[in-house]
């Protein structure tokens, strides 16, 4: 059994979880952001303000991306499991 072979495996799981991660992260870290702006333009400083909208544009990033996210997910833990017999030879 060759190292090698775990540090790739690891190196594709951290890459996957990259990709999982990222439709969910970016639309919320953009969202936050100009509400942020928004908030330092007109001086309102309401903790909903930032949540409630947030929540919604993360909820609506799983709707559209929670498929793919899924297929993702179940390719990789696919190709985890075909993998196993070459690791008991």
């Amino acid at each position: 059994m060759d190292a090698d072979y775990f540090l790739t495996v690891a190196r594709e799981a951290m890459w996957i979880m990259a990709l999982a991660a990222a439709p969910i992260l970016i639309p919320a870290l953009l969202s936050g952001l100009i509400l942020g702006m928004v908030q330092a333009a007109t001086s309102i400083q309401e903790q909903t303000l930032t949540f409630v909208p947030k929540l919604i544009v993360v909820a609506v990033s799983l709707v559209i991306f929670g498929g793919m996210i899924l297929g993702l997910i179940g390719d990789f833990t696919t190709s985890i499991f075909e993998r196993i017999p070459d690791l008991v030879r």
